[in-house]
């Protein structure tokens, strides 16, 4: 399964030609299992809302009812969204600052401002 996350990675650019190397960044701390389970929860039950939006298109189902689906979909996201920003904050961010680098907070203020 690792290896296929690995493939979906766009190989560096100051990899040697035929170096199989990945320039995905990975979490040094392991998200709970917890965590885990409600964001693929979530996700999945977005995924659901999606595919029901698609056929909702198909069989051209008024407009409102659409959007009503549609939003209830961006909604389970930005929960998503929010859940891992936090996370990204309480593990990620505070790693990186402990161990000196305080560039981080710019990539956070970033992250702060696609989400709000």
């Amino acid at each position: 399964m690792h290896e296929q996350k690995d493939k979906a990675c766009e190989p560096r650019a100051d990899a040697a030609p035929g170096a199989r190397t990945c320039a995905c960044k990975h979490k040094h701390t392991p998200r709970s299992e917890e965590l885990q389970r409600d964001v693929q929860k979530r996700l999945n039950r977005a995924i659901g809302q999606l595919g029901g939006v698609k056929a909702m298109i198909d069989d051209n189902r008024y407009c409102g009812d659409v959007l009503m689906q549609l939003a209830a979909a961006e909604s389970a996201i930005r929960r998503v969204s929010e859940m891992l920003l936090r996370e990204h904050l309480e593990t990620c961010v505070v790693e990186e600052i402990r161990s000196g680098n305080d560039e981080v907070v710019e990539e956070v203020m970033d992250l702060i401002r696609r989400f709000s």
